[in-house]
């Protein structure tokens, strides 16, 4: 992924929770002859000091054959954007997009253990079902079991990440604070949402 300096994110705590926080992940591979893609629902676990990305999809999706060929696969964690007016600086300057995104690099494999397997889509299953009563353990046995043998589990392990969160760092405090300004009064959740990764960037508060 292109970055210009000014945009490099190079926290990694932030660039973690971020794909937490953005988990529905796109998945590029390759199969010889095209790219190919989905759009899938991930876990971000780390251990032993390693970042981890986990994940399922229909088996009946091609992309899982090509995870055993030695290449890598992509996954793109993508944040809010929006769009930037060239009438929100004090000097004349053309308009441009502010957005968040992760691009995460590694080499897949097959999650080919049921018990592991079962681990993963338990977390998932946690974390958007808290409090619900809602668990795999409560499902029938025979209906887990059927479920699971229509999906193949993979595991990424990370060996790059790129961050590009591109919030107007580049502007002076004054052209800032007014993109700030103009997004808040816009209103719509994406601008509301770039406003504030804004603030938190250059820690300004809300008054």
């Amino acid at each position: 992924m292109y970055i210009s300096g000014y945009f490099k994110e190079q926290d990694l705590e932030k660039v973690k929770n971020f794909m937490r926080q953005n988990d529905f992940a796109t998945l590029v591979g390759y199969d010889g002859r095209a790219p190919l893609a989905s759009h899938l629902l991930v876990d971000v676990e780390e251990s032993a000091g390693k970042l981890y990305i986990n994940g399922h999809m229909a088996r009946a999706n091609s992309l899982w054959r090509n995870f055993e060929n030695g290449q890598d696969v992509l996954l793109i964690f993508n944040g809010s954007d929006t769009f930037i007016s060239a009438r929100w600086y004090k000097q004349v300057n053309v308009p441009t997009w502010n957005y968040m995104a992760v691009h995460a690099y590694g080499r897949p494999a097959l999650i080919k253990d049921d018990k592991e397997l079962y681990e993963v889509l338990q977390r998932l299953v946690a974390r958007y079902e808290p409090g619900s009563g809602y668990s795999l353990d409560g499902l029938p046995g025979d209906f887990v079991k059927k479920q699971m043998q229509a999906v193949v589990g993979f595991r990424v392990e990370v060996t790059r990440l790129e961050a590009s969160f591109k919030l107007s760092q580049n502007r002076s405090d004054e052209d800032y604070a007014t993109v700030i300004y103009e997004l808040e009064k816009r209103g719509d959740p994406k601008s509301t949402q770039i406003a504030q990764a804004m603030r938190e960037k250059r820690s300004l508060s809300k008054e």
